[in-house]
């Protein structure tokens, strides 16, 4: 069902290959830090199925706005996800917890849950990395977002941070 969605997001994003390889990067980091966080089956297939579709409002809001905004995306992108994930046979719980973490993935206060912050912490270290993020913009981003000891270690190691 997973692989069915990531082709299916590959198909929605056609002849944009940047948001493509974001999304897949955002997947590829949410599924190391929640295994090494050793999150529970339930949880991880609803974050891999978030990671892919967290930005799936963007070429909407583009057309509809001029504008892209993360506030722009979880305002639009959960009513695209709902259809994407109704036609893919998604429970609608598992689709209603996908589409709340797509509404939010750019609100960073009353973080609920651990897919949750795992999905703000994979798209970060993509932001920062696609971004040309400075040191001092990875550290700070490191002391106000990353919560889980393995975004955090991931994050040291990446942007060769000297903290802790």
């Amino acid at each position: 069902m997973i692989n069915r969605l990531h082709f299916e997001m590959i198909k929605l994003y056609s002849g944009d290959p940047q948001r493509i390889q974001h999304f897949c990067k955002v997947h590829s980091y949410a599924r190391l830090i929640a295994g090494m966080e050793g999150v529970d089956a339930d949880t991880l297939f609803i974050l891999k199925a978030a990671a892919l579709t967290h930005d799936i409002g963007i070429h909407y809001c583009e057309e509809k706005y001029g504008d892209c905004s993360g506030k722009l995306q979880e305002k639009e992108g959960p009513a695209i996800a709902k259809r994407l994930l109704a036609d893919l046979h998604f429970e609608e719980q598992i689709s209603g917890r996908i589409q709340y973490l797509i509404a939010h993935h750019h609100t960073y206060d009353d973080i609920d849950g651990i897919d949750y912050q795992i999905l703000v912490e994979a798209d970060f270290l993509v932001n920062l990395y696609e971004g040309g993020a400075s040191g001092q913009e990875a550290e700070h981003a490191y002391r106000k977002i990353f919560r889980t000891a393995s975004g955090k270690s991931i994050c040291r190691e990446m942007f060769h941070l000297n903290l802790e």
